[in-house]
């Protein structure tokens, strides 16, 4: 009986590699290398950098409302029409907003504080820092740079405005927020003074052409006056009438003694002489009528040139005191302060860094891209099965 002896413990040649080259072949067939160029490698970078590389950044957040001083309450429909951005508190908000976003307020700041070394200390990594590698080190990169740190929101229902600044160090952040804060106030105030002084310089031109209109109309009157040698037409018509209604009543006499004379004693001698009398009161009354109206020279035609120009100085003399009202009135506002920047909430010191939000971000990727090879999955299908067809 022969002894039969083990020399090798192991699978059998060729049979162990098998299972192994079948797996692979199966991953690969399972996950398309399209989907891993856009899916997974987009991905795998993003986390990548957020995990490994970026920078935290601390949150300072300052709230603030702007409002008119004489603002009142507004209606249901005011509160309405809020809601669409119509109201006028949103629009002073809204002037503030885009000059904290502007090369303005830029400009203002930099005096001040250095912008470009808070939004590039040492340390922070190429991708979150500004000058990033494709961007240069002009006024206007620094411009278009800063707006990815400052965010300006506003809130329809309350009036509220939110300004968000986001550096690498907690000081910077606040040091900023309130140094913009700073210049919207800033700004408000000159609002104030442009629209004062600009209402005091109309009110003051106003009363100005007043003055010079009454001036030109007294001017005109004084010299009616001294052409015609009355005061009033008004007055001297008021005089003719009188003296006319005396003549009237003494024709009215001497006629009714006429009469009688006439039918006591016909042949009378005092006949002529009545109507002599009467003759010189008639004459008289013609003559005065004549200076009242019938001429071009006339009452009637210095009454109708005098009463337009009483007319105008009438008018002139209110639009004076309307204007002399005005004028009081812009000055008593141009001391009073029409627009306010309340802060409600200061810019704040942040303990922690809040940005990035880095699984947010990661996710974002994820989700963009798939939505990518979805989209073109299905184009590459569309056509693949019109070219069947």
């Amino acid at each position: 009986m022969s002894d039969s002896r083990i020399t090798f413990l192991g699978p059998i040649s060729g049979r162990g590699a098998e299972p192994r080259q079948g797996t692979r072949q199966g991953l690969t067939s399972r996950v398309p290398w399209p989907f891993l160029v856009v899916v997974v490698l987009p991905t795998l970078v993003t986390a990548i950098y957020y995990l490994v590389f970026a920078t935290p950044r601390y949150v300072s957040e300052a709230r603030f409302i702007v409002r008119a001083a004489s603002q009142e309450q507004p209606s249901a429909l005011g509160v309405a029409l809020q809601g669409v951005g119509l109201s006028a508190s949103a629009t002073d908000s809204f002037a503030v907003h885009e000059y904290i976003r502007s090369r303005d307020a830029l400009a203002a700041l930099e005096p001040k504080i250095d912008v470009a070394r808070m939004l590039a200390p040492a340390g922070v990594d190429v991708l979150s820092r500004h000058p990033r590698p494709w961007e240069g080190e002009t006024k206007e990169s620094l411009y278009k740079g800063l707006q990815r740190f400052v965010t300006v929101g506003y809130e329809t229902s309350t009036g509220i405005s939110t300004l968000r600044v986001e550096t690498f160090r907690a000081g910077d952040s606040q040091k900023l927020a309130a140094a913009l804060l700073d210049s919207g106030e800033a700004l408000v105030n000159k609002l104030n003074e442009r629209s004062s002084a600009s209402a005091v310089i109309d009110a003051e031109r106003t009363k100005l052409e007043a003055e010079t209109r009454l001036r030109d109309i007294q001017s005109r009157l004084t010299a009616f006056r001294n052409r015609e040698g009355m005061v009033d037409p008004t007055l001297s018509a008021t005089e003719n009438s009188a003296l006319i209604g005396e003549l009237l009543a003494g024709i009215a006499t001497l006629e009714a003694e006429r009469s009688q004379l006439a039918a006591q004693a016909p042949n009378s001698p005092q006949l002529p002489i009545l109507d002599g009398r009467l003759a010189a009161f008639r004459r008289q009354l013609a003559e005065e009528r004549a200076k009242i109206a019938g001429g071009a020279g006339s009452l009637a035609t210095k009454f109708s040139e005098y009463e337009t120009l009483a007319a105008e100085r009438t008018l002139a003399e209110r639009a004076m005191a309307a204007a002399s009202t005005a004028l009081d009135t812009a000055r008593l506002d141009a001391r009073r302060q029409k627009l306010y920047l309340e802060r409600i909430v200061s810019p704040s010191v942040a303990d922690k860094a809040t940005e990035p939000n880095r699984f947010r971000a990661i996710l974002m990727v994820l989700i963009s891209t798939l939505l990518i090879y979805g989209i073109g999955w299905l184009v590459w299908a569309g056509l693949r099965e019109h070219r069947q067809l």
